[in-house]
């Protein structure tokens, strides 16, 4: 058969080949070129078999073109995708594709920042959005500043880099003061209410002694005087105490209460907290011939009539400022904690704490920006009466396990006359709205509601609650039921609620509940009676 004969039959064949509903244009031509060449080597092999002519291999190649303004496009959303997520606003995996999710957290970006929530970023609002979390990553006294003192953690960055404030480097101390000293009572002021100049006035704040000998004055400073709890644990306070040396002053770092200068010791510019004398107790057996003593516990004095007695209340923990802290640490130490850094599981427990309560806030700030009918100030009163409905429930935590408290939670759940679908909604926006102004009863409230109505991946915040004591007695065994009841929904299947984009969390998370755990739980007690109030229902628009 003659060569153009058989090219001609190879092109048909390899045509007919093809499904035409389905084929790409790519396998088309793919195909065709496939025809061409099998139908040239056949007629090539058929020659030399009859005729003895020289075989001719024809080779062809195709060249992909790939846009480079597709791929830089991509790599930016990448990097918006990345800022999203770091600062609350769930985009889910950051591959680049701006798909609804991410526009839904495009969206709640603008709201929190004031901007018209288009869904659609702008030039400025991307660039200050890539920009914060930069800043936020490099850190600095700015960013560490901006953090401590605002109840939205990370996100104060974003205000940050959108107000321009950079706090001045001080190149000349305060009057009468080092420059050591002077940029050390800048630090404190930059994370706590008074002024730098308000501070210096306060009796105490900044004590003059001469501590290592050397005949020059050395300074100490109180912060526990400055009125922030940043400086603070539950004991004692950072004292800065600053020793002369020939080059200038050294600070030394150390924790006290009420410090004085007789509190430290100080060798040349190192400095460190007097060892306690121990206290000796005297013999109680008598000297031979002697009259025993015995020192009694003097009564208390009587109270002059008329005289009103207070006992008051103790502080509430304040999870905004405490997660604060935590967000410090967790930048200073270059990330969260993973498996295989984990060293304190309660401190990793913590950092997931305060990042589900990011996530929590920002899923419910969402749903009050389509709230009809009501403004912020309504919203928040409204939710301020929904966490006294299940007073009852929380006041258990400390002493029901985690499936009776649930139980009890059912009750209310079906007294409330309220849709399942109603309930979700309201428990999302109060649970935002009660860690946004720390009120923990409100917030404990939504994450006990969210729960019993199946969402039981949110039964972890309620563990982290426990595990720290905001609003709950603190209980550890309590803790690891309610962490115990997240994960197990997690591993049959339940989407992961808060950062599902980071793949690791749950390991993290299961490992720090076992370091965590090792007593068992505490026995239950009667159920409280429920109460009649009212849950408030919120109208979403479109």
């Amino acid at each position: 058969m003659p060569l153009k004969q058989l090219t001609a039959v190879a092109l048909a064949a390899s045509v007919m080949a093809i499904p035409a509903e389905t084929v790409k244009a790519d396998e088309f031509v793919g195909g065709l070129v496939g025809g061409l060449i099998g139908g040239a080597v056949g007629a090539g092999i058929v020659n030399h078999q009859n005729n003895q002519r020289q075989r001719t291999t024809t080779t062809r190649t195709r060249t992909v073109y790939v846009n480079p303004q597709a791929s830089a496009q991509r790599a930016e959303n990448r990097q918006v995708q990345t800022s999203l997520n770091y600062f609350g606003f769930p985009a889910g995996v950051a591959d680049g594709a701006l798909g609804p999710r991410s526009r839904s957290a495009i969206s709640a970006y603008q709201v929190y920042m004031g901007f018209p929530a288009t869904g659609r970023l702008n030039d400025y609002e991307k660039n200050l959005l890539i920009g914060a979390y930069s800043r936020a990553v490099a850190g600095g006294s700015d960013v560490a500043s901006a953090i401590a003192k605002s109840p939205d953690g990370v996100r104060a960055v974003l205000k940050l880099q959108r107000d321009g404030t950079v706090t001045p480097t001080r190149s000349a101390g305060y009057a009468g003061l080092p420059l050591e000293v002077s940029q050390a009572v800048d630090e404190v002021a930059n994370s706590s209410d008074p002024t730098a100049e308000q501070l210096l006035q306060r009796s105490g704040f900044i004590q003059l002694a001469e501590l290592n000998g050397d005949g020059s004055t050395d300074y100490i400073i109180d912060t526990g005087l400055a009125g922030s709890s940043f400086w603070c644990n539950a004991n004692a306070c950072k004292t800065m105490v600053f020793a002369s040396t020939p080059n200038g002053y050294r600070r030394n770092d150390l924790l006290m209460h009420s410090p004085t200068a007789a509190s430290f010791d100080c060798i040349g510019g190192t400095c460190q907290v007097k060892a306690q004398p121990q206290t000796q107790l005297a013999s109680t057996q008598p000297a031979q011939g002697s009259v025993p003593t015995f020192q009694t516990q003097p009564k208390p004095a009587t109270t002059t009539a008329g005289l009103p007695v207070f006992n008051t209340a103790p502080k509430q923990k304040s999870l905004a400022s405490f997660c604060s802290k935590v967000n410090l640490l967790t930048s200073s130490n270059g990330g969260f904690t993973t498996v295989s850094t984990m060293s304190d599981p309660s401190f990793t427990l913590s950092e997931q704490f305060c990042l589900a309560r990011t996530y929590a806030m920002a899923s419910g700030e969402e749903l009050m920006s389509t709230v009809q009918g009501a403004t912020p100030q309504q919203i928040e009163a409204q939710c301020d009466q929904f966490g006294g409905l299940l007073t009852a429930q929380i006041a258990s935590l400390g002493a029901k396990p985690a499936a009776a408290v649930l139980n009890d939670v059912n009750g209310v759940i079906l007294n409330s006359g309220m849709s399942a679908d109603q309930l979700r909604t309201t428990s999302q926006i109060c649970m935002a709205s009660g860690y946004k102004t720390d009120n923990m009863q409100t917030a404990l409230a939504g994450a006990l509601l969210l729960t019993a109505l199946g969402d039981r991946p949110v039964a972890e915040l309620v563990g982290h609650h426990l595990q720290g004591g905001f609003g709950a007695v603190e209980s550890d065994d309590l803790a690891i039921n309610w962490y115990e009841t997240a994960l197990g929904a997690l591993d049959s299947g339940s989407a992961p609620v808060f950062a599902p984009d980071q793949v690791d969390r749950i390991d993290v998370l299961r490992q720090a509940t076992r370091k965590l755990s090792g007593v068992d739980t505490a026995t239950t007690v009667p159920t409280s009676a429920q109460s009649g109030k009212k849950l408030p229902v919120f109208s979403l628009g479109d």
